[in-house]
């Protein structure tokens, strides 16, 4: 079997790669199962000293790295450097902070001493989505090696020149040649590497459905897995907000990268006596956005990243529209190649659309009116998802309340978009998954935690 790589800009194949042999899988496997067992004997300062190199070799290639994503996915050049960079920080971030946060803790027993320590795991297999092809893994990957794991990487076929990249800038930086390897291999491989002894965990950031999957099979082996699945955030904008504010984050949010994105914002909720206000400006920030060739510095959004995606998200809008929603602009799939989809914002949504109640993974926006703050975090909580969200209010006091205790779901932003950070917790509850990425809690999701207790 052969997995073709096409640029979602032209429609072009510009690559093609053969998927890994049983045997050959077996073989990575092995090969890192042995890089790891010696990778967890090195002092945390070694691995700070590689994760230093690691990020040195990003900013050296980051045109490289982010014309890969341009080619592949359809990502925007400059959000494709933007997103090279944000990788070198999250090395940067544990290889300062990663030894602390596994630092052996002393509890106070009966004992002569007794203590936490969190060794690692083992072998991680990272099965992985192509939306941010290198953020999502190294999000992902660099936690779990600081904490002395190997990773196994399954990327998603459309972006396998990205995932052999990512292999080759561990190695580049002087880790270990088996410790990080990419698996080019499709669903049912993936199933065996899931049940292969050598490996110890799972972590996934994809689909609901394709989430449910790998975390059946993980429950099946007994393996602990962490999932980072879809989303439906909610934008809540009060009426004391300051609508140009809110309405300038929120286009950025939610057509950043071209729609493609778990922590979007998605679901635009806004109070009747500002929504007329927020239409109007929300509608002419949309529609001046730029559509096109992604490689253009002067282009906002560019293609989706496959055919079927663009045409499953038209299919969304299509049926919302049928059912009663109001197309405020964009909707038409253009002619000509690529996977290309506008800006397309939808209003007078409601429970029962699919612009309601499904994930739109692509440049839409959808605009619902509610009466007050109560019908607000009504709407925003009556999700089968819970990855992130924010609210907009003037009365910070008020917003630290709503997104600690009104908003349900694994992050909450005041006056700010939802994005993740390596210093924060992220993750989602619900549909949206479980676990955590990033943070001390994030490096101490692939850890043994354990006691140990000593008696003279």
């Amino acid at each position: 079997m052969a997995f073709d790589i096409i640029n979602p800009a032209t429609g072009e194949k510009i690559d093609s790669y053969a998927e890994m042999r049983p045997a050959q899988v077996q073989g990575v496997v092995e090969e890192a199962a042995a890089a790891q067992r010696g990778w967890a004997q090195t002092r945390f300062a070694e691995r700070a000293r590689l994760m230093r190199a690691a990020a040195e070799v990003l900013r050296a290639n980051q045109g490289e790295y982010a014309g890969r994503m341009v080619a592949e996915m359809g990502k925007i050049h400059a959000q494709g450097l933007a997103e090279v960079e944000k990788c070198a920080w999250v090395c940067e971030y544990y290889a300062e902070h990663g030894e602390a946060f596994l630092s052996p803790e002393t509890v106070t027993t009966e004992a002569t001493r007794s203590l936490v320590t969190f060794p690692p795991l083992g072998l991680i297999l990272a099965v992985m989505p192509w939306n941010f092809p290198f953020w999502q893994v190294f999000r992902c990957a660099v936690p779990a090696l600081m904490a002395g794991n190997g990773v196994l990487l399954k990327h998603a076929p459309n972006v396998f020149g990205c995932s052999l990249l990512l292999e080759d800038i561990f190695r580049q930086a002087g880790f270990p040649q088996h410790l990080l390897r990419s698996l080019l291999i499709d669903i049912p491989q993936t199933t065996a590497v899931i049940h292969s002894p050598w490996v110890a965990a799972v972590s996934v950031t994809a689909s609901v459905r394709a989430g449910r999957a790998v975390a059946a099979e993980a429950g099946k082996a007994l393996k602990k897995c962490v999932l980072e699945l879809g989303g439906s955030d909610a934008f809540v904008v009060l009426e004391d907000a300051d609508v140009e504010k809110a309405v300038q984050a929120g286009v950025l949010s939610r057509f950043q990268n071209s729609g493609q994105s778990c922590i979007a914002a998605k679901r635009f909720i806004v109070v009747e006596s500002v929504y007329a206000d927020f239409e109007q400006r929300f509608v002419a920030a949309v529609a001046a956005l730029k559509t096109g060739d992604p490689s253009d510095p002067q282009v906002d959004i560019g293609p989706l990243a496959r055919r079927d995606l663009r045409d499953g998200l038209h299919d969304q809008v299509q049926r919302s529209v049928a059912a009663g929603a109001r197309l405020l602009i964009g909707g038409e799939v253009p002619p000509g190649p690529g996977a290309y989809y506008p800006p397309t914002v939808l209003a007078q949504v409601r429970a029962g659309m699919a612009a309601w109640s499904e994930e739109l993974f692509g440049p839409v926006a959808t605009l619902i009116r509610v009466p007050d703050e109560a019908a607000a975090l009504a709407v925003a909580n009556g999700t089968e998802f819970g990855l992130g969200g924010s609210v907009w209010t003037r009365d910070l006091a008020r917003g630290e309340r709503i997104a600690a205790q009104g908003l349900q779901s694994g992050a909450a932003f005041v006056n700010a978009m939802t994005k993740s950070d390596p210093r924060m917790p992220f993750g989602g509850i619900r549909c949206s998954g479980y676990g955590r990425e990033l943070s001390s809690y994030g490096i101490r999701e692939f850890v043994n935690v354990h006691a140990v207790w000593v008696e003279a």
